[in-house]
């Protein structure tokens, strides 16, 4: 279910979505979150109790120079809602053949920055949100807020751990300042007629490199109407220096075009993030409550320690969680190894009775194949031929007996039974020349002549 927080940053989506939005012209850095100029979305809390810090964007060296400037402060109110503000003045937009005279000076916007994680399932989460509520100070108007400004956003968020990286990527669609600017439209107080929506993505790469101070991190992103990409320098734990280009394809005309709201931008912006104290322990006094304003040095030097602690039991935590998954994992595999050997036990113990069953199949055959020639030679063929086809019924394989069968259909003047199952014996066993050779003395009417005996 969706708390009030929720239902608020819904009530503002359908608000926002009302008008015909407009892209309105932001510095780097100014939106909740690691990313340039695209809104994030974890699955998990911020672990600073907030963030702030400031950015520029030079987009003209020489005179006059022409910059894009700003600060920004955000925090996460509770696990899923998280708010920002912003103050944020553009560049000049002066046309470039005029920029030397001007003195047209960029109204000082206030931006307000709401975001909502809906939705979390393992390492993705889903957000909505607006941004760009913003009022202006506008020397004709005064201070006044223009719902066309507002940008909403659907953001989807993954974070995945690749060996010593972290690779955080990040895509959503939103409207006003997501959508892909006007670039033939006329720019004035930083506002130009677009597209009503588009599309959003991004990456965070975090490397091992300066692990100490909590690595440093590339950013790429195209946030609608370019390609941002930035690098985030760790200066110490809690300070980052931020920087790169805004509209990279359009880098060459750096110089040549005049300000816009695709112009690119070499940005330099610093921020800092105040991680969340350690949770409070009984017995153990907190500063700037039992022992005055200032921590005495025992206590700070606890809480640090207290604080070291709690990162060693997390890390131990996880360390039996992963051997408690492997554990589970070797279980199964000895359970699938013991499965197959309790089969290929089964098998080999039907192969040993089948091969019993077949030898004492194949002996009790041949003891009637014994019996069917003696009645054979003392003249009692039918007798010998009941033997055969018991013979037969217990292994209907033997050669010796399909020729047994063959003579003893000759002696009761069957010649055609005789023959078939003569042929019968030729074809199992293509070596038994007795066979070969009655069947050639048949051929050449001379098997009067020829002996059974050998049979």
């Amino acid at each position: 279910m969706i708390n009030k927080y929720g239902k608020i940053v819904l009530l503002g989506l359908a608000f926002g979505m009302m008008f015909p939005l407009l892209g309105v012209t932001r510095v780097v850095n100014m939106y909740p979150g690691s990313m340039m100029k695209i809104p994030t979305s974890s699955p998990v809390r911020s672990p600073y109790l907030f963030s702030t810090g400031f950015a520029t964007e030079i987009h003209r060296f020489s005179d006059p120079f022409n910059t894009a400037r700003g600060f920004y402060f955000s925090m996460d109110l509770t696990n899923r809602f998280t708010m920002g503000f912003s103050s944020v003045q553009s560049a000049d937009t002066t046309a470039l053949e005029n920029i030397l005279t001007s003195t047209f000076r960029p109204p000082i916007e206030f931006g307000l920055h709401i975001q909502y994680r809906a939705y979390v399932y393992n390492d993705i989460a889903f957000s909505i949100g607006i941004h760009d509520i913003v009022f202006k100070d506008d020397p004709a108007n005064g201070l006044n807020l223009n719902p066309r400004d507002f940008s909403t956003f659907l953001s989807i968020g993954s974070e995945k751990i690749l060996g010593e990286y972290a690779l955080s990527t990040y895509m959503g669609f939103g409207t006003g300042g997501f959508s892909a600017p006007d670039t033939a439209s006329v720019v004035v107080d930083t506002v130009t007629t677009g597209p009503n929506s588009g599309i959003f993505a991004g990456f965070l790469l975090k490397t091992p490199f300066l692990p100490k101070w909590g690595g440093l991190d590339f950013v790429g992103e195209f946030d609608g109407s370019g390609i941002n990409v930035g690098l985030r320098i760790p200066l110490t734990s809690d300070y980052r220096l931020t920087v790169g280009f805004t509209h990279l394809e359009n880098l060459p005309a750096f110089s040549d075009e005049p300000y816009g709201p695709t112009h690119p931008g070499l940005i330099i912006g610093l921020d800092m993030s105040v991680p969340r104290g350690p949770k409070r322990v009984p017995g153990i006094p907190t500063p700037g409550i039992e022992r005055g304003p200032f921590p005495a040095p025992e206590t700070a030097m606890m809480d640090s320690t207290m604080l070291a602690a709690d990162f060693a039991v997390a890390a131990l935590r996880d360390s039996i969680r992963i051997n408690q998954l492997e554990m589970r994992n070797l279980m199964t595999q000895v359970a699938s190894v013991q499965h197959k050997a309790f089969v290929l036990e089964n098998s080999v113990k039907a192969l040993s009775l089948e091969k019993a069953v077949a030898q004492r199949n194949m002996n009790r055959a041949m003891r009637h194949l014994s019996r069917s020639l003696r009645y054979f030679y003392s003249g009692d063929y039918r007798e010998a031929l009941q033997e055969v086809e018991t013979s037969l019924d217990l292994n209907p394989n033997l050669a010796l007996a399909y020729a047994r069968r063959g003579s003893i259909y000759y002696k009761l003047g069957d010649v055609q039974r005789a023959t078939i199952n003569w042929n019968l014996a030729l074809q199992m066993d293509p070596e038994y020349d007795d066979v070969r050779n009655i069947l050639k003395a048949l051929h050449e009417n001379r098997l009067k002549t020829t002996s059974f005996r050998r049979e």
